[in-house]
This record gives structure tokens, C-alpha cells and sequence, in this order.
């Protein structure tokens, strides 16, 4: 959705907490970097999953729960598995499985806790890959239902149980974004607010003071040319400050 609000819980996702804006010479070198080479910044974006999800299944009387979440590097990734084996203490198995971005060289980690080798947690991080997303965990927990399934049927299993989840939780992309710290005088807020409607942006409330101060983050691609518009709009009296960079999910 173009020009939403950022909450508090997406700011900290996206940027982290506190500010960090640069300053002097160093924002202007950031503007003129957009500036001048707008076109050649290319977008950067992963998939991710949305949130927590749990899906189950029954297969020849073992219940096999899949559970999901967006961790962001190996300590989220494996207290996410300790969550999941301390709700489960009494199952057969807690395999899991994980994919991490770790910008842009990915990590992936297995176990089968347990089972025959290859049969689950290698399953699992070929569902999660197959999705196409990364910075996620999943853990499928099983309780034994008396019946062996074979190798066959415990890699299927495993399988459609973390397919099933991935689906259940949703995915999104995650765009690398610069936050931009806009200043203005309050003649220029109806027109610079009709600039930034429909573009992909995630847009903070303004602070009205003296003048009006809004945040906005942009995908970085997109940051030359909105620059370049707002000076053209503002007659380049709207005051840009560079923040920091990081990845968001602007729809």
C-alpha cells in the first residue's frame, strides 16, 4: 500500500531502533550519490514469510505440527527451535529447518532430530526453498502414531507439513530502503503530500513545529527520483536529510 504509515514494531524491523541521520558533507554526499546515479541503482528484495503460522496433519495416525516464523539470523533461528521443543517436550521428533538471508550470503541449516537421514529436516528446507523464502524457520514437530511410514512416507510428510505452513503464514518482499527526513514549511504540505501519494513508500505521521517535519522510506532505487521531484516541487526549499538503510516491506 503506497504511502502508508510506518508503525513502531515495522520502524524497528526496518531501521532498527533510535535514529541515525547523517549530517554535512555526509548527507550531501548521499543525496548527490542518488542523485547522480539513480538509474543505475538496481532494486535489491528478498521473500520472506509474513508471521507465525501452525498448520497439521495426520498421516497413518502420526500428527505431524508445522510451525513457522520470520527470524532474521541463527540466535532468532534456534531460540525459535527451543520455543518450539519446550511447547512439544513430550513429541517423538522436532525436526526444523532454516534459510537466512544474512545480506545476501545465505545460511541454511537442517535436523532430522532423530529420524532416518534425508527423510526430514532435508524436506523441509526443500519446501522452504522451493517457496522462495528466506529469513524463515520452520519446525515440524511429530507425534508417533504407532505405524511406520517408511522413508517414502516420512519425507513426504515433512514435506507437505512445511508446504503447508509456508502457505498458512503468507510471504512478502523485503526491499532495501533509505529513510529520508523531510522539512518543510507549511505551504508546501498539501502539495508535497499529493507528491508522495501512490508511490511506494512507507510514510511516518508529519510533526508539526515550526515547520513540518515528515519521515519517509523509500526503496533505494526509487530514492533519485524522489529527490529530484520533491526538489522540483518545493523549488528545492523542502530540507532532505538522509537516514539510515535498511530492508522494509513496502507494498
Amino acid at each position: 500500500m503506497a504511502g502508508k504509515n510506518m508503525d513502531a514494531g515495522m520502524a524497528e524491523t526496518c531501521f532498527g531502533a533510535g535514529e541515525n541521520r547523517c549530517g554535512g558533507d555526509e548527507a550531501e554526499r548521499i543525496i548527490s550519490y542518488y542523485l547522480s546515479g539513480e538509474t543505475s541503482i538496481r532494486e535489491i528484495s528478498y521473500l520472506t514469510v509474513r508471521d507465525f503460522a501452525e498448520s497439521r496433519m495426520t498421516e497413518k495416525k502420526s500428527v505431524f505440527i508445522a510451525s513457522m516464523a520470520h527470524v532474521t539470523d541463527e540466535a532468532e533461528a534456534q531460540a525459535f527451535v527451543g520455543k518450539i521443543r519446550s511447547e512439544y517436550p513430550d513429541a517423538r521428533h522436532n525436526v526444523y529447518a532454516y534459510s537466512l538471508y544474512n545480506g545476501g550470503v545465505p545460511v541454511k541449516r537442517f535436523s532430522d532430530d532423530g529420524e532416518p537421514k534425508g527423510t526430514a529436516g532435508m524436506p523441509v528446507l526443500d519446501a522452504i526453498e522451493k517457496a522462495g523464502v528466506t529469513d524463515a524457520a520452520v519446525v515440524v514437530t511429530r507425534y508417533f502414531g504407532g505405524i511406520l511410514l517408511g522413508a517414502p512416507g516420512l519425507t513426504r510428510a515433512y514435506s507437505n507439513s512445511a508446504t503447508d505452513v509456508i502457505r498458512e503464514s503468507g510471504t512478502v518482499r523485503m526491499v532495501m530502503a533509505r529513510k529520508f527526513v523531510l522539512s518543510f514549511g507549511y505551504d508546501m504540505y498539501g502539495k508535497l503530500n499529493m507528491l508522495l501519494e501512490g508511490r511506494k513508500i512507507i510514510k511516518e505521521p508529519p510533526v508539526f513545529g515550526s515547520d513540518v517535519t515528515l519521515e519517509v522510506a523509500v526503496p533505494e532505487a526509487d530514492a533519485g527520483r524522489l529527490i529530484r521531484d520533491i526538489n522540483d516541487a518545493t523549488s528545492a526549499l523542502c530540507h532532505i536529510v538522509p537516514g539510515e538503510k535498511g530492508f522494509c516491506h513496502i507494498e
